[in-house]
């Protein structure tokens, strides 16, 4: 596999939330895009709650734009395996960890409060890297 990273920059502090809190709503969706929890898949629809542990999945003509708690906001692209492997968010602190793994595809990060949080808060892995974030706006692609 091959990783393209467009622009990086960042890193933050940890929290603890609990694994079941709404991390995220799905602001939109086009064409094949689901939510992976556990064994259960579902239509990647406007409003859509997204929890720690939950996989984005689109196919060929497929798109999800989310926007998370902490105001970070994501857009998938088409072919795209993109697990959000680890999110927890203090808002009254403004601090948290964020950790999403690309597996395939594409993803723009618009980053939030988590990023600009401390060193190490929000890292993005790819199979061939891990990137830190520190609040700004960058593309990640990943082909096989």
């Amino acid at each position: 596999m091959l990783g393209r990273i467009f622009a990086v920059v960042g890193f933050g502090s940890l929290l603890a939330s609990p694994a079941w809190a709404e991390i995220a709503r799905v602001k939109s969706s086009v064409g094949a895009a689901v939510i992976e929890r556990g064994t259960a898949r579902m239509p990647a629809r406007p409003g859509l709650q997204l929890n720690p542990g939950d996989r984005l999945v689109t196919g060929k003509d497929g798109r999800i734009s989310l926007s998370f708690i902490d105001n970070t906001r994501f857009s998938v692209g088409p072919n795209s395996r993109i697990a959000v492997n680890q999110f927890s968010y203090d808002r009254t602190r403004q601090q948290g960890a964020f950790l999403t793994q690309v597996d395939r595809g594409s993803l723009a990060i618009v980053s939030g409060h988590i990023a600009k949080s401390g060193r190490d808060a929000m890292k993005v892995r790819t199979p061939n890297s891990l990137l830190g974030v520190r609040g700004t706006r960058f593309i990640v692609e990943v082909s096989k």
